[in-house]
């Protein structure tokens, strides 16, 4: 049998070994793809002589004819092509052509499987000169090729980005835009892809490339295209201290969501049909801490973003469970101003919450507050469907379970109440940590209640080796298997310390065997002391500590002094870091992980974290220091 890599630069083999070399002369390698890609098989001979032996003598271009389908039976088998006075049909299989077989992966939606096949254009660098009708055909195939490999490239791209996996489709979307510099779609899933993984400066230099490329032909780039790259330009700029000098897979961006495609893909699903058909949908999320639910979370907040959604986040401390109304004013506060259509709420509704909020006062001085327009729920369901009513809104709930009851049933109200608005809301919540108003939500879920639950469980082992891979791409294979062995049980197999842990071997850590296994039997990170923690898993928190700035240091002892949500004048008087230098420290805690934001301040992603760094980060004249600082400021 033949088989053919035509889609780049040819490469051919006869029963997997090197090809003959007459096999290799060019019309008998153009006629060998040419019936391959024939349907059925089959030609005239006449037509056959005219594609690739036009300018012969007819004796000579049948003589030509017959030596090259001696050539193919030779190599694909005697059986291979079947001939009489008039026509030529290769037998199905007997050529195998990469061609076919993307085409085939295509009709399957194997976007990610039918890129292995991509290398360049069809038949890179081939070319029969004295064959013009040959060329002609060639040609036209070589622009459907490239259409169908940049489309594929661009599916694979965007599956990968619904499924977390950045840096596959950061992969995909460039070897897309290297096939055709002049597609909006490639530059679109390329820019979203750098978007999300934090680079918005190489997005927006994708965007530039694309105008700058079809402006040469007097066009310019889809309205699509232009509303995508105003909203990168408007996104978030991460503001980071230096780079270290190392420049690991690890100094240079976030780890992927390994493990956690199934649930992206689920909830990705469950916001495309929310803004699509739009409805009102909901997002519940369960898992033990560290399992990665608000980084998940994150991951689809982004993502809104750059599909022009208004993006609402409310982090709940346990203090917050005594305070009525605080969950809703969080949300009222937490992005809804930044909404278009928020003008158009119900005057009644501004008056509650500027009776409460000092922004929606700022943001409405000719209304005045009223305690008495109307119950915040019922004010805070007006302001969503004003917002609502002109984008779709994505509101993000963590720790659920601590927000307060008032605001639990207000959010389920709003969801009954504005069904047939693009309105996700996103709810986080402990495993073990019972909230009755949290598990009525979740019964509802696909019983008059569209959305999803999912629930998160902690790493096995394919996927701590694949985030060992990940960090050591270059590393043998039984480095990554042992490595992965003992990642997997100083970890627990939760992505938080999995993830500290591959950045402390980077800096030099050395991993030893553990004493005992990890976590406890019942217990989960939310439940562990420092003390319960393998030794590992202690020093890479030390390790991910020390690698901060120093600024960075200083801000995260005092949150770790302060507990609970910590805001940004708390954390500049207690450390003495202010100005840009706090918003750069402030950035790189949270790009990094240690520290979850809302408009309200800063709290820890991981209790456990917070109290190892209070352990061992922060000495007693220290923490007495700054706990006096905090309560006379």
């Amino acid at each position: 049998m033949i088989e053919c890599s035509a889609i780049g630069p040819l490469e051919m083999t006869v029963d997997g070994e090197e090809p003959p070399a007459d096999l290799m002369w060019r019309k008998n390698t153009a006629l060998a793809v040419y019936l391959a890609r024939t349907p059925g098989g089959k030609r005239t001979r006449d037509h056959l002589i005219g594609l690739l032996w036009a300018d012969s003598p007819d004796e000579k271009a049948r003589h030509s004819l017959r030596e090259s389908l001696r050539v193919i039976r030779r190599c694909a088998g005697k059986d291979a092509v079947v001939t009489d006075s008039n026509s030529v049909q290769l037998l199905p299989g007997a050529i195998a052509l990469d061609l076919n077989q993307l085409e085939d992966l295509e009709l399957r939606g194997a976007w990610r499987e039918a890129t292995d096949l991509i290398r360049g254009e069809l038949l890179e660098g081939f070319a029969v000169p004295d064959a013009s009708n040959f060329e002609n055909w060639l040609t036209a195939e070589r622009l459907a090729c490239r259409n169908r490999s940049v489309s594929i490239l661009v599916r694979a791209a965007e599956e990968a980005i619904a499924a977390g996996d950045l840096y596959d489709a950061n992969g995909w979307s460039a070897r897309a835009l290297t096939l055709d510099a002049g597609s909006d779609a490639a530059a679109q899933a390329g820019m979203k892809g750098l978007a999300l993984n934090g680079n918005r400066a190489a997005a927006m230099q994708v965007f530039e490339g694309l105008a700058s490329h079809l402006e040469e032909f007097g066009t310019a780039p889809q309205q699509d295209t232009l509303d995508l790259a105003e909203r990168v330009r408007q996104g978030r700029q991460w503001r980071r201290a230096a780079p270290a000098a190392t420049k690991s897979l690890l100094e240079t961006r976030r780890a992927p969501l390994i493990g956690r495609d199934r649930e992206m893909r689920l909830v990705a699903e469950c916001w495309n049909a929310c803004r699509s058909e739009p409805r009102a949908s909901a997002v519940l999320v369960e898992g033990d801490p560290g399992t990665g639910k608000t980084r998940l979370a994150e991951e689809l907040l982004e993502r809104a973003k750059l599909d022009g959604a208004v993006t609402v986040a409310v982090r709940a401390v346990a203090a917050d469970a005594g305070e009525p109304w605080s969950g809703a004013v969080g949300i009222a506060e937490g992005g809804l101003l930044d909404g278009s259509g928020v003008s158009a709420t119900d005057p009644r509704a501004v008056a509650a919450l500027a009776a409460v909020s000092e922004r929606w006062a700022d943001r409405f001085p000719s209304v005045k507050p009223s305690a008495g327009a109307g119950t915040l729920g019922q004010a805070m369901r007006d302001a969503l469907r004003a917002v609502a009513g002109e984008q779709p809104v994505v509101v993000f709930i963590d720790d659920a379970h601590l927000v307060d009851a008032d605001s639990l049933l207000a959010v389920q109200s709003a969801l009954e109440k504005l069904s047939d608005l693009p309105i996700l809301v996103w709810l986080n919540t402990v495993t073990g940590r019972p909230c009755v108003l949290v598990d009525e939500l979740r019964s509802r879920i696909g019983r008059g209640l569209a959305g999803v639950s999912v629930k998160l469980s902690a790493l096995g082992y394919d996927e701590v080796r694949a985030l060992c891979k990940w960090a050591n791409p270059d590393a043998r294979d039984e480095h990554v298997d042992r490595l992965a062995r003992r990642i997997e049980v100083d970890s627990g197999g939760l992505p938080l310390l999995a993830v500290e842990l591959l950045h402390a071997v980077a800096a030099g850590l050395e991993l030893r065997e553990s004493q005992a296994s990890w976590p406890q039997p019942l217990r989960t990170l939310d439940h562990t002391l420092p003390a319960d923690l393998p030794d590992a898993a202690v020093g890479a928190i030390r390790v991910g500590f020390r690698k901060l700035s120093a600024d960075a240091q200083k801000v995260l002892q005092v949150a770790a002094i302060a507990g609970g949500r910590v805001d940004a004048d708390r954390l500049a008087r207690g450390s003495g870091v202010s100005g840009d230098a706090l918003l750069v420290a402030l950035d790189e805690l949270e790009w990094d992980r240690w520290l979850a934001a809302d408009h309200r301040g800063y709290s820890f992603v991981a209790r456990i974290v917070r109290d190892v760094v209070l352990r061992d980060m922060v000495t007693a004249g220290q923490r007495e220091r700054v706990s006096r600082v905090l309560r006379l400021g």
